[in-house]
C-alpha cells in the first residue's frame, strides 16, 4: 500500500468515528482526482462539483454507518459515479416533464449534411479506437473489458483473474494510459 492510501485509509477511518477534520483531509486530497473523474463522465462542471459536495455532506451524515474500505479513492469513484447517475436521470426526468407541461419537444432533427458529418467522425473515432486497443496487451485487453464492459470491480477482477487488487487497478490504469496517448 502506498503512503497516500494509507493517508486514506487512516483519514476514512477517523471520518467513520466522528472526526470533521478527517472528513476536510480526505475531500481535499481527493477533489482534484474526483473533479476530473466526474468531467469525464458528463462534462458539466457544476454538476460535478455539486455532486461531489453531495458525496461528502452524505459521509458527513451516514459517518457512524459506514463500512470499513480497503481502496478509498475507488469508493469515492464509484459513489460519485452513482451520484452523477443519479442527477442525470433526474434532470432527464424534470426536462421530460416540463415538455410535457409546455407541449414543447425540443427540435433534436438534424440535416442530413449533419447526419452524414456525425457518422463519418463516429467511424473515424471507432478507426482510431480500434487501432489504439491493438497496442495494448492481451491481459490489459481482458481488463479492460472486465472493468468497464461487465462492470466489474478490481476486486472482483482481482478474484477472476488470479491476481491482486492492485496489480489489477495498475494494469487497467496502464491501458487506459496507453488508449490516451494512442487517442492524442
Amino acid at each position: 500500500m502506498s503512503t497516500e492510501e494509507d493517508l486514506h485509509s487512516v483519514q476514512w477511518e477517523r471520518l467513520r468515528n466522528g472526526d470533521k477534520q478527517a472528513l476536510f483531509a480526505l475531500y481535499n486530497s481527493t477533489y482534484a482526482h474526483l473533479l476530473r473523474f466526474g468531467l469525464k463522465l458528463c462534462g458539466n462542471d457544476e454538476l460535478v462539483k455539486d455532486c461531489i459536495t453531495q458525496l461528502f455532506l452524505q459521509l458527513w451524515n451516514k459517518h457512524a454507518q459506514l463500512k470499513p474500505v480497503t481502496n478509498v479513492p475507488a469508493y469515492l469513484f464509484t459513489a460519485l459515479k452513482r451520484q452523477l447517475l443519479d442527477q442525470l436521470a433526474y434532470q432527464s426526468r424534470i426536462h421530460d416533464a416540463i415538455s410535457k407541461i409546455t407541449g414543447k419537444e425540443e427540435e433534436n432533427e438534424l440535416s442530413y449534411e449533419e447526419i452524414i458529418i456525425r457518422v463519418q467522425q463516429d467511424d473515424e473515432i471507432k478507426q482510431r479506437l480500434h487501432s489504439a486497443i491493438k497496442a495494448l496487451t492481451p491481459r490489459q485487453i481482458e481488463l479492460i473489458r472486465l472493468k468497464f464492459f461487465e462492470g466489474l470491480s478490481y476486486e472482483q477482477i482481482a478474484a477472476q483473474t488470479s491476481q491482486t487488487v492492485k496489480t489489477a487497478y495498475n494494469t487497467v490504469y496502464d491501458a487506459i494510459k496507453t488508449l490516451r496517448k494512442k487517442l492524442s
